[in-house]
C-alpha cells in the first residue's frame, strides 16, 4: 500500500512538473522560425478566397480554400507535403494541387486604392471634413481632461503616423506629432506600461485622441468594403472621445518595434485580434500586449490588434480640437 501511495505521489509530482513546464513554455517568447518557414508565411490567392500559411511550433500550416490547420512537412527546399498533396513555394506564389496562388498583400492593395482616390486633391478632402458637423449628443457625464502620454511614463515612445506621410491616406493629417488620452485612460496605460516593462517591452504609441474631422476624412476616403477598419463619423469614434489608443510593443534592449501578425493600420484580416496566421512569436507578442491592456480596463477592437478602447469612453464628448489647439492650451 505504501509503495502504491508513493507511486501515486510520484505521478502527481511529475504531472505538476509537466504542467509548470507547459505553463512556462506558454509564457515565454517562442523561438524564431527558420528563414525558410518565415519566407513562406503569408496570404495567397485571388479575390477573397485566400489561403493563409502560418507557423506553429516551427511547422507550417494551411488554413482556407477548404483546408483547416493542415500541416506541411518539408521534403526539399521550397517543397512540402501534406495529407492533401504537395505545396511548392516561390517568393511570389505557392503551387497547391496544381493551382498557382499568388502571394497577396491585401492591406497594401487597399491603401493604394485609397491614396489613388485622394492624392489629386487632399486639401479638398480636408476642407470638406472641417466644414462638416459632428453628431449632436447629450451633454457628457465627464468633462474632458486630455493628458499628453509622454508625461505619464518616460518609457512610452511615440510614432504618430498621421503626422507624416507614412499612413494609409498617404499625407499628413495632424499638424504636429502628439498623443493624448483622458486622464483615467492615460493613467491606466501607464500601469500597463509598467507591467510590460518588467517583461522587457515598452509601449510605442501610434495614435490617441483624434479630432472628429480626421475620422470624417477616413470614412469619406475608405471604400465601403473596408469601412470595418474606420469609425462611422455619424456615431463618432472612441478616438474622438480621447478613450482609444493605437499602439504596439518595442523591445527595451534594442529599441526596435516587435513584429506582429500584420502592420499598423493594415486593412486586411491579418489585423484581426484573433487572426490565426503569422508566426508563433508574432501571435505571442500580440497576445502579450492584449493581456496587459485588458488587465487595466481596456478592450481590444476585434478587427484591429493595435486598437484598444478604455472602459469609460461613453462618458466623454466627441472632441473637435486640433493638435495645434491642444498645444496652444499647454496640453
Amino acid at each position: 500500500m505504501r509503495l502504491w501511495r508513493t507511486g501515486l505521489r510520484a505521478v502527481a509530482m511529475l504531472a505538476a512538473v509537466a504542467s509548470l513546464n507547459a505553463r512556462a513554455q506558454a509564457e515565454s517568447l517562442p523561438p524564431a522560425p527558420s528563414p525558410a518557414v518565415t519566407a513562406a508565411v503569408g496570404e495567397y490567392g485571388v479575390g477573397d478566397n485566400l489561403l493563409t500559411v502560418y507557423e506553429k511550433d516551427g511547422q507550417l500550416y494551411l488554413t482556407g480554400r477548404g483546408l483547416d490547420a493542415a500541416a506541411l512537412w518539408q521534403m526539399s527546399p521550397g517543397r512540402y507535403a501534406g495529407t492533401f498533396g504537395e505545396a511548392a513555394f516561390t517568393p511570389d506564389a505557392v503551387t497547391l494541387g496544381g493551382d498557382r496562388l499568388p502571394r497577396r498583400d491585401v492591406g497594401a492593395e487597399t491603401a493604394a486604392e485609397i491614396q489613388a482616390g485622394v492624392k489629386a486633391d487632399p486639401a479638398r478632402v480636408r476642407a470638406a471634413a472641417l466644414a462638416a458637423t459632428p453628431p449632436v449628443e447629450p451633454p457628457p457625464r465627464t468633462p474632458s481632461d486630455l493628458v499628453s502620454l509622454t508625461t505619464v511614463d518616460p518609457s512610452i515612445k511615440l510614432d504618430i503616423r498621421y503626422a507624416t506621410t507614412n499612413n494609409f491616406m498617404g499625407f499628413p493629417l495632424y499638424e504636429r506629432a502628439g498623443a493624448w488620452l483622458q486622464r483615467p485612460a492615460a493613467l491606466a496605460l501607464a500601469r500597463a506600461a509598467r507591467t510590460l516593462r518588467a517583461q522587457g517591452y515598452g509601449l510605442l504609441i501610434h495614435d490617441g485622441y483624434r479630432p472628429w474631422f480626421v475620422t470624417r476624412m477616413f470614412w469619406d476616403a475608405t471604400p465601403p468594403y473596408a469601412h470595418v477598419f474606420v469609425a462611422d463619423p455619424a456615431q463618432g469614434s472612441r478616438h474622438n472621445r480621447g478613450c482609444a489608443v493605437d499602439l504596439t510593443l518595442y523591445d527595451l534592449k534594442t529599441g526596435l518595434p516587435v513584429e506582429m501578425t500584420g502592420r499598423y493600420d493594415e486593412m486586411s484580416k491579418r489585423s484581426y485580434a484573433d487572426y490565426v496566421g503569422g508566426t508563433s512569436r508574432q501571435r505571442w507578442t500580440r497576445d502579450l500586449l492584449r493581456k496587459a491592456m485588458e488587465a487595466e480596463g481596456f478592450s481590444v477592437y476585434p478587427e484591429e490588434w493595435w486598437h484598444f478602447d478604455y472602459k469609460d469612453w461613453r462618458d466623454y464628448a466627441i472632441g473637435t480640437e486640433t493638435f495645434s489647439q491642444l498645444a496652444a492650451e499647454g496640453r
